[in-house]
Parts: structure tokens; sequence; C-alpha cells
């Protein structure tokens, strides 16, 4: 499964302004829940915060990868935020975290999910890639990022 299928334009946030884990996950929640707007949005961050409860998602490297199962939600979605403070994520590396790619999944749907999930860890090894997202401009130069490393790696 490819980003370009389960990430958007609308789906990234260029500002986020929390500097801590639960503080974050629920804005990055209540953001996507604008526009969302039939996502419950105490179920969804719920699932993010019990899955953080069984060990930190932020990988290192200045990146997170929060992601959790939703009851009732249909299929997969990527949304992805940028914090150009930081935030103390409790992250693997002990350092502020600036990018964040959300996951949130339907309850059946674990193998697609690791895929996602993959795929997008792939992604973020590359420290240029990183680096990108974090100097682009706006939303569309975020995607346009996202969507072309895809492409040049052949993830999937």
């Amino acid at each position: 499964m490819r980003l370009a299928e389960v990430l958007s334009e609308d789906h990234i946030i260029t500002d986020l302004e929390a500097r801590e884990k639960q503080e974050l996950l629920a804005e990055m929640v209540t953001d996507i829940a604008s526009f969302e707007t039939a996502l419950d949005k105490e179920a969804v961050l719920q699932a993010l915060l019990e899955r953080e409860k069984l060990g930190t998602t932020g990988i290192g490297h200045g990146v997170a990868i929060p992601h959790g199962r939703v009851k009732g939600l249909k299929e997969i979605k990527v949304f992805f935020g940028r914090s150009r403070k930081g935030v103390n994520f409790d992250s693997m590396d002990r350092l502020p975290v600036h990018l964040f790619f959300l996951i949130m999944a339907p309850e059946n749907s674990a193998a697609a999910h690791l895929k996602v999930l993959a795929g997008i860890s792939q992604l973020l090894k590359n420290q240029e890639f990183r680096v990108s997202l974090l100097n682009a401009n706006g939303r569309s130069e975020i995607y346009r990022t996202i969507i072309e490393a895809e492409r040049k790696t052949g993830v999937n």
C-alpha cells in the first residue's frame, strides 16, 4: 500500500504547537477531526495513548510514528505533522521530535497497517528526506517531498 493511497495534502499539519507527547497527540487528533468529521476524537486519542503505553513510537532522529487501531474506521489513514520547536516525545534517542507520521487503522487491518508502518520507517531512515521535510514550505511542498521520496525508493 503506497502512501499516496492513504495520505492526502489536507492530511498535513505544518506547524504543530504542542511541546509534550499527550498534548501533541491531542492537537493532531483535534486538527484531523476538523475535516474527518465522522471520527470519534476520544476513541482515536485513546487508541494512540494506549499504543504509547506499550513503548514509545518516537523512533529517533527527530521522528515519531504514532499509530493505533480504531474501532469503526473503514480504511487506513495517514497524517503528517511537523513541529518546528520540537516535542518531548520520550523518543528512543531522548531528542525532541519534529516529524510525525500518524497512522490510524481499522481494527482488522494488521497486515496493511504493518506494511504502511514499514514503508514510512524505510523512508525516514534517509537523513536527506528528513531534512527536506523540516525545510519544506507549506503543505504542497511537504506532500510532494513525501510522494517523490516514496516513488524514488520504490517503497510500497
